[in-house]
């Protein structure tokens, strides 16, 4: 059973931007935590706090975007990069760039992750001595829509 659960936990994780969404999610807790932070640590405090909050906010619905609509991973990719740029300059400092550095892997990962494309088959033929390669069987269908059309 343990097997069973951790077999379905690892295809799930697999097969969308997990680690991108991962980090967009704890990017965007950063942000929006810092606000709530001393008075000593802040550098913007009050009203010119809520920026932190809302783009800590979206940052982490763009994160979870990624992991539940892998279909929308590209506009999620994007705008985590913009927010967490944006985050330098209105939410101290993008959380202290820790936020901002996260932020910007997550939305890099997002953008660049791939639907899974089947592995390659290669044969070694050791009779002769030489390998050759074997014409690869087509790559098993992605297991959700690509609207972008990425080709394995």
């Amino acid at each position: 059973m343990l097997l069973n659960l951790r077999r379905r936990w690892q295809r799930w994780r697999r097969s969308r931007p997990f680690w991108g969404g991962l980090f967009a999610i704890l990017a965007g807790s950063w942000i929006c935590v810092l606000p709530l932070a001393p008075l000593k640590i802040m550098l913007q405090q009050g009203v010119a706090g809520i920026p932190s909050v809302l783009m800590g906010i979206v940052m982490i619905v763009l994160g979870l975007t990624a992991w539940f609509s892998p279909p929308q991973r590209s506009l999620a990719g994007v705008l985590t990069t913009l927010i967490a740029t944006a985050a330098l300059v209105l939410s101290n400092l993008g959380g202290f760039l820790i936020g901002t550095l996260l932020g910007i892997l997550g939305g890099g990962l997002m953008f660049a992750w791939q639907p899974y494309a089947g592995g390659r088959a290669w044969k070694a033929q050791s009779a002769a001595g030489q390998a050759e390669s074997v014409e690869a069987a087509p790559p098993p269908p992605t297991p959700h829509h690509d609207p972008q059309g990425a080709q394995p």
